[in-house]
This record gives C-alpha cells, structure tokens and sequence, in this order.
C-alpha cells in the first residue's frame, strides 16, 4: 500500500509540474485517508513531500496551478510526521492560491494625479517668475460626440492645474497657443501635420519629431502622449526596461511605432507584432514587457504571457454588456482576467493607460511653454 501510494503521489506531482510548465490548469481534490501502518506513512510522506517541492517551486512562476494529492495520515506520536503533514498541506494551499489573481495593478489614474500636482506646482513657479501661464489650443473638426468628450477632458484637466482654460476653435490655428489637432477622415493628415509648427506640436506627431525620437543622439522637442505616458508607467512603478525583451502589439503611428521606439532608447530588445505577423502567440510569449495598442477587445489571452511580464494594455473597446446600464462596458485588448493570473503587473482598461495620455499632454505643454519663454 505505501509503495502505491508513494507511486501515485509521484505520478501526480510529475504530472502536476509537466503541465504547470506548460501554463495548463490542474484540477483535482485533496482526500484524506487514515493508515494504522507507520512505516507506511514514512515512505509515503517522504515521497510526496520530495514532489511537492518540485512542482512547488517550478510552478512558483506561474499561476496556473490547482493541485490536489491524496495524503496518507497516522495515528501516531511521531511529531515529525506531524510536521511533514503540515508542508505537504502548506505546499498544496500555496499552490491552489496561486490560481487567483496575484498580478500586481498600475493605477494610471493614479499616477496621473501625482502628474497634474507636479505640473501646477511647476505652472505657480513659472507664473510668479515670467507672468506666463501655458494655454492650450485645440481645433476640433465635426461633431463626434468622442472627440467632443477627449477636448472636454484635456479642458478639465487643464483647470484642475491651473493652467488657462482651454480654446476650442474650428479650422483656425492660433499664433500664441499650442497646438492638438484631431483629424476628421475627410482632412489630409499628412498635409495638416506638416503644417503645424514643430515647436507647438505637444501631440508629438510632427514628422521632425518622430524622426528624433527614432534616431539616436537625437531628442525630439515632444514625445507622443500615449506612449510617452506607458513609459512612465513602467518608470514610476519601478519595472526595469534595460536589457529586457520587449514587445509591441501594433504599430500605428500614433502608439505602436514611438513606443517601440522608446523602449529602445531605454535599451530594450523591441519586437514589433501586427496584422501581418506569423505566429505572434509565440513572439509574445517571450516578452517580459508587453506593449499592447490595435484595438481588438481581449486579443491577448492568458496563453499569450509569459509568467511575470509586466502589460501595458492601450486598448479601449466596447463591448456589449446587458447587465451595464449603458449597454457596453470597456475592455482592453488583453484579457485581463486571463493576464492578472499570470503576469506580475498590470494596466487595468479603463483607468490604466487613458489618464496618462492626458497627463503626458499637459506635460508636454509645460514643456513647450517653458521653451518658449526660456525657463528652467
């Protein structure tokens, strides 16, 4: 009976750590049973014991694990086999909670709080020097209820640093402001963009700009918002970007190509996944820092990650929800519920990235106001 035993233990902890390794759920039930033999207990103890280990501290990367095993229990006044109960019972709890959601969140809203208080701090020191408060300008064409609510937003976000409030004016560039634009499908990107003046372009999207930030020894007067705001992120929770393999999900020219771009500049090895990509589960899988930006709800599933990356998730999607009272809720392109069980930090949709954008914004007004005026 303890040679069986110990036979199944060891086939269902080799089990076990085969398929964590492989990121596959393992599920079955803790049974106890009671054996009067005490040399049994021994040998049987022992052995589950030894795999428990095993697959404890190879599963220990992931997150994926439920494991159950059958413990063979004594009546005995042994104290050690009292003890080597209690591991095997620990090992097996430890890794049943490991099935939960452990990733740790990045709060953008957060974050970009912490921005906006450092922006009003530096817009009072720069008013009491120079009498100069930054502005804002945007130029909003048509009547897209989304874009109307994005230049409310930057309004809102304006005020609560104390900068001026926001002009929204249609088709006209004012001379003393900086400059957002949002484009219409029937305007010519390419022809506005070269229009706008490099020193006010706080969107980032001058083509002088994006060409700075790709070449080294270069920097560019503004870096675009959404990823300037991702790379903050990871900044200001500590993640190391150095020496780290990185991928991109996306390369508009927006968010998927200057954030590749940036994760270069801080010395990353930068994969950049699209539409055309063959196998970009695999690619992803290998990176320890995911950039996701193409606007595809719950693209990235859990067997997409490797234990412990870091995910940045872009993506805001509507989805249908009957039970929201608008109808829909918002995902990201990660599912998040697959992803927060295995990677060891993430951006939650909505509240992670989209704050920061706004705040990169203001930033980088700041920034084109103190050029301006030549203050430090």
């Amino acid at each position: 009976m303890a040679s069986a035993a110990a036979s199944s233990a060891a086939t269902m902890f080799s089990s076990a750590t085969d398929n964590c390794s492989r990121r596959v759920f393992l599920i079955s039930n803790l049974e106890v049973r009671r054996t009067w033999r005490t040399c049994a207990l021994l040998r049987t103890s022992k052995t589950i014991n030894n795999h428990a280990r095993t697959a404890a501290s190879l599963c220990s990367s992931s997150s994926v694990i439920n494991v159950g095993c059958r413990i063979f229990l004594v009546k005995s006044s042994f104290v050690d086999l009292v003890e080597g109960g209690r591991e095997v019972a620990s090992l097996v709890h430890e890794a049943a909670m490991a099935t939960e959601a452990s990733a740790k969140v990045i709060d953008g809203k957060s974050v970009a709080k912490e921005i906006r208080e450092e922006i009003a701090t530096e817009i009072s020191r720069m008013k009491e020097s120079t009498g100069v408060v930054p502005g804002l300008a945007v130029i909003l064409v048509g009547d897209r209820k989304d874009s109307a609510t994005y230049v409310r937003n930057k309004k809102k976000a304006c005020e609560s640093v104390g900068s001026s409030h926001m002009k929204c004016t249609w088709l006209k560039i004012p001379q003393n402001k900086r400059i957002v634009l949002i484009f219409m499908a029937h305007m010519n990107e390419k022809n506005v963009l070269n229009a706008v003046c490099i020193e006010k372009d706080v969107d980032g999207f001058n083509p002088l700009n994006i060409g700075r930030l790709a070449m080294r020894d270069r920097e560019p007067l503004f870096v675009p918002c959404t990823p300037k705001g991702c790379i903050e992120l990871l900044h200001r929770y500590g993640v190391p970007i150095k020496g780290k393999r990185a991928v991109v999900i996306g390369r508009s020219n927006i968010v998927g190509m200057p954030a590749a771009l940036l994760l270069q500049r801080e010395d990353a090895t930068v994969t950049v996944v699209h539409s055309r990509t063959k196998n970009p589960e695999e690619l992803t899988r290998e990176a320890d820092i995911i950039i996701s930006a193409v606007g595809q709800p719950n693209m990235v599933k859990g067997s997409w990650i490797k234990p412990g990356s870091v995910i940045i998730d872009v993506g805001i999607n509507p989805v249908e929800d009957s039970k929201s009272p608008r109808g829909y809720r918002l995902v990201g392109d990660v599912c998040y519920e697959e992803a927060s069980k295995i990677a060891s930090a993430i951006t939650p949709v909505p509240g992670g990235v989209g704050p920061m954008t706004i705040a990169m914004l203001l930033s980088n007004t700041l920034a084109a106001a103190k050029r301006t005026n030549n203050f430090e």
